[in-house]
């Protein structure tokens, strides 16, 4: 005897006898409510973004540091792996809390604070219930004044950091992203990611205390507030913990990048590897530039989601793939779109003309108003999507302001993007995605590619 059905499988609830159920009408995208904030700068340079969201009774923090390599080259420069260690370890204890004292106190308040490190800045991200906003920037505030880097912490977190860098070296992503870095732009120090084990191996406590001193500095930094608390009242606190923060000069930002040109595609020897990675740039541009928002919307016609032309084409038509992609990153005073595509080492020349036959595509024929409409409902949905929490807001925020924008730009991008037109997108997409425009590596088996790519053409082989 067969038990009894309680419910019916979703393929039962999407039919009827009439065939399939429409999907029903998309509903009103509606941009974000009107957000009370402030936006001001303190009198030791800070610059404090407050914004009011009640959704839950939390806060969520987020200060950026600007914290590039004042060095012309990173070539013998000792910065970024110096950079590496302070981020591990700046939270391990100040003159009056331990590391387990910082962890306590911030789980008695639900909270917890982490800091990063990359070539632009110096970031930290925390949270707790608005009753725990005061601990929060008493910790923060103790960690930027009074970090004391003990010396076991130093010692073992920069023993982890050697071996994490070491394994990290050989990931194919890894490979890929730092070849693609060096062939953009050189020896800048932007390009400088990850720095090399045994740089990390040499740095000592000395070091980072003389680091901290010199590049921790509120002057050119912005602390970012979202939560259930009024923006005033969040500044006032803020300024009450953070106001004792000082140093001399200003944080430093990092310099421009050398602009990207098209070119040939630099091949990258990996023996014995099976897959291939393909990483292309071009150049874009800044989000206050009046192209942009018909760029975000060309971007994600050719492959910046998943009905992208890319994607149908190496993906979807030739599986290729499993993951292409096309995406824009943003820097201080400039912008690259990147192309990301992972294929097996038998199909890599194949998925490279693909993908060059879709920028080209993109470039000559342009879309159509429902691949526009399609791509402009993704782009103001995501945005939504993606800051409808406090802290998607706030980390969205920060990197606004990292940018020189504030939350002005982010209420009124929706806008912009609903009034881009069709003609705007063609425009922007013959100017930017033009095959000659990108240039890249690709990273695979030298062996197994070299006679497939040299017929293709386009590429530097060793």
């Amino acid at each position: 005897m067969s038990a009894p059905t309680t419910h019916r499988s979703a393929e039962e609830i999407g039919r009827t006898e009439r065939g399939p159920r429409p999907l029903p009408e998309l509903g009103e995208q509606r941009a974000a409510a009107d957000l009370s904030s402030v936006d001001v700068e303190l009198s030791n340079g800070l610059r404090v973004i407050a914004v009011r969201r009640s959704s839950v009774p939390l806060v969520e923090v987020r200060l950026r540091i600007p914290f590039a390599d004042p060095a012309d080259s990173s070539t013998g420069s000792a910065h970024a792996a110096r950079a590496e260690v302070l981020a591990n370890t700046i939270l391990t204890g100040t003159a009056t809390r331990s590391r387990v004292d910082v962890d306590t106190e911030l789980a008695l308040v639900g909270g917890e604070l982490d800091a990063v490190v990359d070539p632009e800045r110096l970031a930290f991200s925390g949270n707790s219930l608005v009753s725990g906003l005061d601990t929060v920037l008493d910790v923060l505030r103790d960690v930027l004044t009074g970090a004391t880097y003990p010396a076991e912490e130093v010692e073992r977190e920069r023993a982890r950091l050697v071996e994490r860098i070491r394994l990290a070296r050989s990931q194919p992503n890894v490979i890929a992203r730092e070849a693609l870095q060096r062939h953009l732009y050189g020896d800048h120090p932007f390009a400088k990611e990850m720095p090399e084990a045994e740089e990390v191996a040499e740095v000592g406590r000395e070091d980072v205390l003389a680091l901290h001193a010199r590049a921790v500095l509120p002057r050119g930094s912005v602390l970012v507030v979202v939560g259930d608390v009024e923006p005033d009242a969040a500044v006032r606190a803020v300024d009450a913990a953070l106001g004792s923060w000082t140093g001399e000069g200003t944080a430093v930002s990092l310099r421009p990048l050398p602009p990207v040109q098209g070119g040939d595609v630099l091949f990258v020897p990996r023996a014995g590897a099976v897959q291939s990675q393909i990483r292309l740039a071009g150049r874009g541009v800044v989000r206050t530039d009046p192209r942009y928002p018909a760029l975000q919307i060309a971007n994600l016609v050719f492959g910046g989601f998943f009905s992208s032309r890319l994607v149908e084409n190496i993906r979807e038509d030739k599986g290729y793939t499993y993951s292409a992609r096309s995406h824009p990153e943003f820097t201080p005073g400039g912008a690259t779109l990147l192309v990301d595509a992972d294929t097996a080492s038998e199909v890599t020349a194949a998925a490279l003309l693909e993908t060059r036959y879709e920028l080209g595509r993109l470039a000559l024929v342009p879309p159509t108003e429902s691949e526009v409409d399609t791509a402009r409902r993704y782009a103001i949905g995501s945005l939504l999507t993606a800051t409808s929490s406090q802290g998607g807001l706030a980390s969205f925020l920060v990197n606004l302001a990292g940018l020189g924008l504030g939350i002005e730009w982010f209420t009124g991008h929706p806008d912009r993007l609903a009034a881009v037109t069709v003609e705007q997108v063609a425009e922007v997409a013959l100017e930017f995605f033009a095959p000659s425009a990108f240039t890249g590596v690709l990273v695979g088996d030298a062996d197994l590619l070299a006679p497939q790519l040299r017929s293709l053409g386009g590429v530097t082989l060793p």
